[in-house]
């Protein structure tokens, strides 16, 4: 008893501890709200309909290469309209407008609704399928509402993130959530893959090309994609980050009608346990070279297969879509250092951020009258590999339009021919060469998918 009262005597001696929070003493400090960061950034975010023609084989057996040739060109194609909706954010007072690519891509007729119902046409003037981005100008504008794009690398698992957009058509939706996680590159958007911001932020169809704004209502993504089994949102929502915009942006206001990547010539794989204790290292992390193209940028600064590539300017980098994000967000020009590893030492080395460069030539084959016409080839470089997503080691003669009889044959864009008639094909000018044969029995053989084919037919 007399201890437990010499406690209580003490307690009431000593002062009481500090706080670590401050109680609110007002109604504003009590009523929390998002109203203001919604104020600022909803006029920067557009409503967009797009419309496009698209033709529709009305015959089903017409890309077969045997009945096809029995059909001939009845009900080739048939022409259909899709129409596209989908959000967009101003990022410059001039007119500047970006959105997905699947909502916009291919789009003969663009209509741009503002949140105070102006509406614009819009042209396309850069549009990029692999990072499912496009630009587009508003014709006659001025003076627009425009988000400032912020620097998406400093954000941080927990943030919280606002979407905002147009889901469903039921017109301008806002919705909170967090940073659920950084770096994801293993989710599939339109026709290629990328690296993205997640959130739980609800995002739905309409959402798309919509922004994903940070509590100072500065862009820190593009909204593009959700995981779900039903078409509505579970959580699992994917953004752009604001930096890979940034530069897709600079591309279109140059002129660019595409987005040009850093070239970095080299294929590779992430580090998994396996390979991390084969290599020494204490955590998977990084990407391992498995194959460099000799003009590679790498390869000039030094790097050789088997090196693992462990950060880019500081930035860690643990699968290859990360590294071509890393490379794509600085842009064309300049340098970045590269951390890598070769054997146990760790060493660092300034690689040129470069274009494809176009060596060899081209040199465009259209072939008018032969066994083959309808085709159109290129020689195989750089720029080529690059636009058609070949391996580094890739060479020879790629096709890049298949119609009339070269369609009939079988030929498709993207196939690498090897042979025609057992002669090797290694430039258009030996393609040229082989196309003088005046026989009637063909054979060609082609690299397609990875995969050897021949195709053969009389004509």
């Amino acid at each position: 008893m007399r201890f437990a009262a010499l406690l209580a005597a003490i307690a009431l001696i000593l002062p009481a501890p500090a706080l670590t929070q401050a109680v609110p003493d007002s109604r504003a400090e009590i009523s929390l709200s998002f109203a203001p960061v919604v104020r600022d950034a909803v006029p920067g975010v557009v409503s967009i309909y797009a419309r496009r023609v698209v033709e529709t084989r009305a015959n089903p057996f017409f890309d077969d290469p045997l009945f096809g040739q029995l059909f001939g060109d009845f009900g080739r194609t048939v022409p259909r309209v899709q129409n596209a909706l989908g959000s967009g954010v101003i990022v410059s007072s001039d007119g500047i407008v970006v959105s997905n690519y699947h909502v916009v891509g291919g789009a003969s007729d663009i209509r741009v609704v503002l949140g105070d119902r102006r509406e614009f046409s819009a042209d396309l003037i850069l549009s990029d399928a692999e990072s499912d981005l496009a630009v587009l100008r508003l014709r006659g504008a001025e003076g627009l509402p425009a988000l400032t794009l912020a620097d998406s690398d400093q954000l941080q698992v927990g943030d919280l993130v606002l979407a905002i957009g147009n889901p469903f058509g039921v017109g301008q939706t806002v919705s909170s959530g967090i940073v659920s996680a950084l770096a994801r590159s293993g989710i599939a958007v339109g026709s290629g893959r990328g690296y993205f911001i997640q959130t739980d932020a609800a995002i739905n169809p309409g959402n798309s090309g919509g922004a994903l704004v940070d509590l100072a209502g500065r862009l820190v993504g593009i909204n593009t994609a959700i995981l779900t089994r039903t078409g509505g949102s579970h959580g699992i929502g994917f953004a752009i980050p604001a930096n890979l915009v940034a530069q897709v942006v600079a591309q279109a206001r140059d002129g660019n009608a595409r987005f040009i990547r850093p070239w970095a010539g080299m294929s590779g794989q992430a580090v998994d346990a396996g390979l991390a204790d084969a290599f020494g290292l204490s955590l998977p992390q990084g990407v391992v070279i498995t194959d460099l193209h000799p003009l590679s940028p790498l390869a000039e600064a030094g790097l050789q297969s088997g090196d693992v590539v462990l950060s880019i300017d500081g930035e860690p980098v643990n699968s290859p879509p990360e590294m071509m994000f890393r490379l794509s967000a600085r842009g064309i020009g300049g340098e970045a250092r590269l951390e890598y590893l070769r054997g146990e030492r760790r060493d660092e080395a300034a690689i040129a951020l470069i274009a494809p460069p176009e060596q060899p030539a081209r040199e465009r084959l259209q072939v008018r009258a032969s066994a083959l016409r309808g085709l159109v080839a290129e020689n195989i470089n750089p720029a080529v590999i690059a636009e058609f997503n070949l391996p580094p080691g890739a060479a020879g003669v790629i096709v890049t339009e298949a119609e009339d009889i070269a369609w009939r044959a079988g030929l498709r864009v993207g196939d690498i021919l090897l042979a025609i008639n057992r002669q090797p094909v290694r430039t258009t000018a030996e393609l040229e060469r082989a196309l003088r044969d005046a026989g009637r029995n063909w054979e060609v053989e082609i690299l397609r998918d990875g995969r050897r084919n021949w195709l053969r037919f009389r004509l």
